[in-house]
């Protein structure tokens, strides 16, 4: 019966049959998409094969026959008709630092930013979709984990809540479990390009035990820390202004101290041995050496771009960083056009130092803030004509987001480089305040989820882990809290209400608010 399906409805029998009972006559394909090989399945055992053979096409008078038969076996095996629909690929794109205020689709009229408009136009709008945490490592660590990051331990209770250095032992625990892991383990290619602020290596400078590639990424292309305006070499230094000022105060002074005693020596003034002021003079120098290695060569130690585990570019080079991180990402996508990926695209854009290339800068009315956001919409845009040219369009689940809101303190003179959060209070590292945690959100997956939807239910950047590894046909872990809820029921509007009743929003390890929202209301 296999040679009559296989002429009536090419690429829709496997040839193989089952690899348990080796039943050809039931072993219908259950879907064939552009970009993936044929996926078989026997209705009696469920058994998954990548594997087809041609067969010779049936001639004459067995053509009518076949097609005959085509009909009775759809009756007589009614399970086979059934479709499932095939892993879609994942384009994860964050943006860094984006106030909801930024874009047009959220209500900005001044800043241009067609191609996420256009998202939300043939997409879900998330309008209370909100961050676990107002600044970028723990709100990274719960939309990787899908867990509140007082959880897996990346939350502080100093003041700095982030990172610090790339030469630091902290970082993501290697037990926790990404949904890159989880979709690596379900056969899909998984890609980091951007930022990652995770945290590298763990005892030695080559364990990289908190490295992309230790959480389910097979391809790591980025920085593995965050831009700082020490990457650019400006006056401003990002990292402990304070504490950098005190240390120089205290170096100013022992060099003080030390002309002093060496003029008096000179002119019989103290009664002071050389081996004191020699003494004195090295105890400085040391003093300067000790904090100027670190916090006089950041440029060097922080900004780094990677390739896996091998170091490109230390310092990185700024003018070239936006252009390399598109291309990294574009071919990636074109080389995995044919399997299942994810690729997550963590973007530079829009955190200070508002790195910018010459062709959009001084296009917007908004400084060089509004410049950086106008290029960001522009990548975006570069991303989704890929994704249109290798025909991925229906097949792709595309999500838009941000870490955190806009950084409302950062400023050069009289310029604002931040973003703006729009009618809410509150900006970055600024607690449970609304500024500081409600970003966009926006899904597309066209086909499957109603184009021009607005969703007003509360909802949570944890909440693309279950929804990502429900897609994939994976599973949560089960020892372990998630906090996250798939979101496919309401993006597709099977329900109406959030699964959130409660949500906390930390600052640090400090609970600073809790949100209600009453089910069924």
């Amino acid at each position: 019966m296999v040679p009559w399906f296989k002429k009536c409805f090419p690429d829709t029998v496997c040839g193989s049959g089952c690899s348990k009972c080796h039943s050809q006559a039931i072993a219908i394909m259950t879907s064939v998409t552009p970009h993936q090989s044929p996926l078989c399945s026997c209705p009696t055992h469920s058994r998954s094969l990548n594997r087809s053979i041609l067969y010779p096409r049936p001639r004459g008078a067995l053509r009518l026959l076949s097609c005959l038969n085509v009909w009775l076996t759809l009756c007589l095996f009614p399970r086979t008709c059934i479709s499932n629909p095939s892993k879609p690929n994942f384009l994860l794109i964050l943006a860094d630092d984006l106030g909801i205020g930024d874009v047009g689709c959220y209500g900005n009229d001044t800043i241009r930013t067609p191609n996420i408009d256009g998202l939300a136009k043939e997409g879900v709008r998330l309008t209370q979709h909100i961050a676990a945490a107002a600044v970028c490592t723990p709100s990274r660590a719960a939309f990787l984990t899908g867990r509140y990051p007082i959880r897996s331990g990346m939350a502080s209770s100093t003041q700095r809540q982030v990172l610090f250095w790339n030469g630091g032992s902290g970082g993501l625990p290697p037990n926790e479990t990404t949904f890159a892991r989880i979709l690596y383990q379900q056969g899909y290619s998984t890609a980091l390009v951007g930022k990652w602020h995770m945290g590298v290596n763990c005892k030695t400078h080559r364990d990289h035990c908190h490295h992309p590639l230790n959480h389910g990424f097979d391809y790591f292309y980025g920085m593995p820390f965050t831009l700082v305006n020490e990457c650019q070499g400006t006056d401003d230094p990002e990292l402990a202004k304070s504490l950098q000022d005190t240390y120089w105060f205290y170096t100013q002074m022992i060099i003080l101290a030390v002309f002093t005693l060496v003029i008096g020596k000179l002119a019989n003034l103290f009664p002071v041995k050389w081996k004191i002021i020699i003494c004195l003079a090295i105890c400085g120098l040391l003093h300067f050496i000790s904090w100027f290695s670190s916090y006089g060569f950041t440029k060097y130690w922080n900004c780094i771009l990677m390739r896996n585990h091998d170091i490109t570019e230390q310092p990185m080079n700024l003018q070239k960083t936006t252009s390399n991180m598109l291309k990294e990402a574009i071919t990636f996508i074109e080389r995995n056009k044919h399997r299942p990926f994810l690729l997550f695209v963590s973007l530079l854009h829009v955190h200070t130092p508002l790195i910018t290339t010459e062709e959009f800068q001084g296009r917007s009315r908004h400084g060089l803030y509004g410049d950086n956001v106008e290029e960001m919409d522009w990548m975006v845009g570069r991303l989704l004509d890929v994704i249109d040219k290798e025909d991925l369009k229906n097949t792709t689940f595309i999500y838009f987001g941000s870490d955190h809101g806009g950084f409302l303190e950062a400023h050069r003179g009289n310029s604002q480089l931040g973003g703006w959060n729009g009618i809410y209070k509150g900006g970055k590292g600024m607690g449970g305040w609304e500024g500081g945690i409600r970003v966009p959100g926006i899904v597309r997956w066209p086909g499957v989820l109603p184009a021009g939807t607005v969703i007003d239910e509360p909802t949570s950047l944890m909440d693309i882990y279950p929804t990502l590894v429900q897609l994939a046909g994976g599973a949560v872990p089960q020892d372990r809290v998630v906090d996250g809820h798939t979101l496919l029921p309401l993006l597709q509007g099977t329900v109406q209400h959030s699964r959130h009743e409660f949500l906390f929003h930390y600052c640090g390890v400090f609970l600073h608010a809790v949100r209600w929202h009453q089910k069924d209301t």
